[in-house]
């Protein structure tokens, strides 16, 4: 949604043509809460129907009253009152957010009103049941989850009365992101750890949205309490961009193996901060193997095209990726994929490396 729009002006026509000029040009308002919106958010807008109506700013008749309302109260206003308390770890979607994250995130400013006070803050889920992808036959099954921040930990069960967890991710390396397009439902979340210091990905979802955020903020909340143990001198602006993270591109690509002389396979790639893992199929336990990314500063370098007299690859724009140790060589279907991948990795290469980054470098050049 957009924020920060307010007009002093009464006369309607001009106030509505204000709202043309602004940078942000949102089109729509939500005449009974008083705030203007992206068209994207008017239609989740319109699912709560009996506490927000929207019109277009530009199609629709508007009365003097509905402008005044709009008038007296404005995106800053309706912001201070139903953001009164919102807890530091809840995630606060942006447009670039899928839709249920948005649509969650409105429905408890305007529908729940959770952040009007503590007392209308619900537990998030500690422990319930979730829809979980099979890693061999890729069923979905449900499986009970529990995330106790006590132990700092995430387990699941393959069977509801089983004593024992089938696995346990400690929350000091897990991460969750939505990802419903990939998993091909509108509520399907991506939860990664580190086993064995190999990514390990476990798909899941939830028919009812609300809980599936709910598991979201709850993961966010535990890995807040941990980063807070673990830094304790660090502000929650150092921390909170640090409980969970978007992967900074995805997408296939073709690559060939260390001694450069075998045909190029086709792979999906996931690149994950500093690390750019393949695998065969996008919903994959494992990867098939991942490369560490570190800084220019360290000799890691992205080239674009690759050394002469490379041969077996199909597509015909590559990336050479040159790392103290070896080259990496990829090929791209597109140029503007390629150029897509070398932003992605010079976004990475460009950043200098902390101090734990060297520690994960070092367990690369080792790996068995």
């Amino acid at each position: 949604m957009v924020e920060g729009l307010q007009y002093a002006d009464t006369n309607y026509s001009r106030s509505l043509a204000h709202l043309q000029n602004n940078h942000h040009k949102p089109e729509w308002a939500s005449y009974t809460l008083g705030v203007f919106v992206c068209h994207s958010c008017s239609g989740l807008h319109r699912n709560i129907a009996q506490i927000s109506k929207v019109k277009s700013v530009l199609l629709d008749p508007w009365s003097l009253s509905e402008v005044e309302f709009m008038d007296s109260v404005g995106n800053n206003a309706a912001k201070a009152k139903y953001e009164q308390i919102v807890p530091a770890f809840y995630y606060c979607p942006t447009y670039k957010d899928c839709m249920l994250l948005r649509e969650q995130w409105i429905r408890a400013k305007y529908e729940r009103k959770e952040f009007l006070s503590v007392e209308r803050q619900e537990p998030y889920s500690a422990e319930g049941f979730l829809w979980k992808r099979g890693r061999d036959n890729g069923q979905y099954l449900s499986r009970k989850f529990i995330l106790s921040e006590r132990e700092g930990v995430l387990k699941y069960f393959n069977k509801h009365d089983a004593r024992e967890p089938k696995a346990i991710m400690k929350i000091s390396t897990v991460n969750a992101t939505f990802q419903p397009t990939k998993i091909g439902t509108a509520h399907g979340l991506q939860i990664t750890y580190l086993k064995d210091n190999s990514t390990r990905n476990i798909f899941v979802y939830h028919e009812d949205g609300k809980e599936m955020v709910d598991w979201f903020n709850a993961i966010r909340a535990a890995r807040f309490h941990y980063l807070q143990v673990a830094f304790p001198g660090a502000s929650n602006s150092d921390l909170l961009p640090k409980l969970t993270r978007n992967y900074i591109k995805e997408g296939y690509m073709e690559k060939t193996g260390p001694k450069h002389t075998e045909g190029f396979k086709k792979r999906w790639f996931t690149m994950d901060d500093r690390r750019l893992m393949y695998f065969k199929d996008p919903l994959d336990a494992y990867a098939r193997g991942e490369v560490f990314i570190g800084s220019k500063e360290n000799s890691y370098t992205v080239l674009p095209g690759l050394p002469p007299n490379i041969q077996g690859y199909h597509w015909q724009f590559g990336i050479t990726i040159v790392t103290p140790d070896r080259q990496f060589l990829f090929t791209c279907e597109t140029e503007e994929d390629q150029k897509d991948w070398m932003a992605a990795f010079q976004t990475v290469t460009n950043r200098p490396m902390l101090p734990q980054e060297y520690a994960v470098e070092a367990y690369f050049k080792h790996k068995p």
